[in-house]
């Protein structure tokens, strides 16, 4: 029986014992303030990231990592008794990573490495690397992993609700008075997985109607099936994302099993802290 390794990258957003029980390795997407560089998760968390962000009043920028991290991650898997590898890399709609994962497979010529473009971020591209390490695990052929990981995908859907647009003024990408009136105003943007990056698609004035709509979001997304997989997404708001979990499992039925997930300081950066949302997987 051939041996698989799954290699993902941060932007996966993987809770820590969930890529540990699955043997999943995730590459650390780059943070930079300045000269300074810190590997998101490894070196730098959410709310290291935003303190510091607070304090100085500016947002650091990310990068890929380098062909040569991801050509590390694959010599150790293969060292290790892999046959083959896999690696989901975040959409190549938001990122540069999948093209040096793809640079990195070519160092290694002679090897199975397979790159994926998941299309997809956060724990959207979690649940794939979850479910090819848990394929791959029951034995399943490298075309069997594939096949289950995009069959997931098809599934997976990511809604979540900004607490604030101060960070997204600080990039630039909301003016700045704009960004004041909309907060004064409580208005709540939702964002969504749409064409590979997270997308705004409604607002919502205060927090108590974003959530509700999110939940209405989230129901209509599953077209009256029921969520097979559940993980509560935040930004240094573990608290908020429980409190939505209730509300949530309040309204819809929910499985047993919840996990809660940093979306990570490759991703973070981008929404700000306080966003508080939810990433499902619908029952066929």
């Amino acid at each position: 029986m051939s041996s698989i390794a799954i290699i993902t990258d941060s932007d996966a957003s993987l809770p820590p014992e969930l890529a540990q029980k699955y043997n999943i390795h995730q590459v650390p997407i780059l943070i930079h303030f300045g000269t300074e560089t810190f590997k998101s998760d490894i070196e730098i968390d959410d709310a290291a990231l935003f303190e510091r962000v607070d304090r100085e009043n500016k947002l650091p920028t990310t990068s890929a990592p380098s062909p040569g991290e991801f050509e590390e991650a694959y010599r150790k898997a293969l060292d290790g008794g892999a046959d083959a590898v896999v690696c989901f890399c975040v959409s190549s709609e938001v990122s540069a990573v999948y093209n040096t994962a793809v640079m990195a497979r070519e160092m290694l010529p002679d090897k199975n490495i397979t790159v994926v473009d998941s299309k997809a971020l956060s724990m959207a591209q979690g649940y794939m690397a979850l479910e090819a390490a848990q394929a791959a695990r029951e034995g399943a052929s490298l075309d069997e992993v594939l096949s289950r990981a995009m069959d997931i995908r098809k599934r997976t859907h990511i809604f979540g609700a900004l607490s604030t647009l101060r960070y997204l003024a600080l990039s630039g990408r909301v003016g700045h008075i704009a960004a004041g009136m909309a907060n004064l105003l409580e208005v709540k943007p939702i964002l969504s997985l749409r064409e590979g990056k997270l997308d705004l698609l409604e607002k919502v004035r205060t927090k108590k109607k974003a959530w509700a709509r999110t939940i209405q979001l989230i129901d209509e997304a599953c077209e009256g099936k029921e969520i097979e997989k559940l993980c509560m997404l935040h930004v240094d708001a573990r608290s908020g994302a429980e409190e939505f979990h209730k509300q949530l499992c309040s309204t819809l039925r929910c499985p047993a099993e919840v996990h809660y997930a940093d979306l990570g300081p490759g991703l973070s950066v981008h929404t700000g802290a306080g966003i508080v949302g939810a990433t499902i997987v619908v029952a066929r």
